[in-house]
């Protein structure tokens, strides 16, 4: 497998982020949580005009892995990544996540967000999450299909999968 552009994107807790660690320490390609890059101190959000200049330039860049969704965003990811990840997890394992980093965080910032944001959790956010599998999934997968033919696609919905992946980037 030679990937250059990583795009991986899931629901909140489905394991974005420790999947980009994971692959950034396997391959050395630059990592880049695009929650650090989307978020100012005091969860303060770009300009909707600045924020598409910055992933216009960032994904210029020769080489990288991105985790996050940003809708707004992620038609200028899927074009230019030439393989995308999508975590395909369950609802409850992504509720459970999402709260076990709200008290392990709790009061600070996680490693893959800007420093000022401490870690919160709202009740928007929990539907969000609760209800991605039935909202969001659906119209992710369909826009993956489009790109099958052109990218590497891997839809990971499982520890044995995630493995399984990761063995073949090491393999290379």
């Amino acid at each position: 497998m030679h990937a250059t552009k990583i795009m991986i994107i899931g629901c909140g807790g489905s394991g974005k982020s420790t999947l980009a660690k994971k692959l950034h320490e396997l391959t050395g390609l630059p990592l880049i949580h695009l929650d650090q890059l989307f978020w100012q101190a005091g969860w303060v959000e770009p300009e909707k005009e600045n924020w598409r200049k910055t992933m216009e330039e960032q994904t210029d860049r020769p080489s990288w892995i991105m985790d996050g969704n940003y809708g707004g965003t992620m038609d200028i990811r899927l074009e230019k990544a030439d393989t995308i990840i999508f975590m395909d997890r369950s609802r409850w394992l992504c509720l459970y996540r999402i709260l076990k980093r709200l008290v392990q965080y709790w009061g600070r910032t996680r490693p893959d967000m800007t420093e000022g944001c401490e870690e919160r959790v709202s009740w928007a956010f929990v539907k969000y999450v609760f209800h991605y599998n039935d909202t969001r999934r659906p119209g992710v997968l369909k826009k993956l299909e489009r790109f099958k033919k052109d990218k590497q696609v891997f839809i990971l919905q499982n520890n044995r999968q995630i493995q399984s992946f990761i063995k073949k980037i090491v393999e290379v």
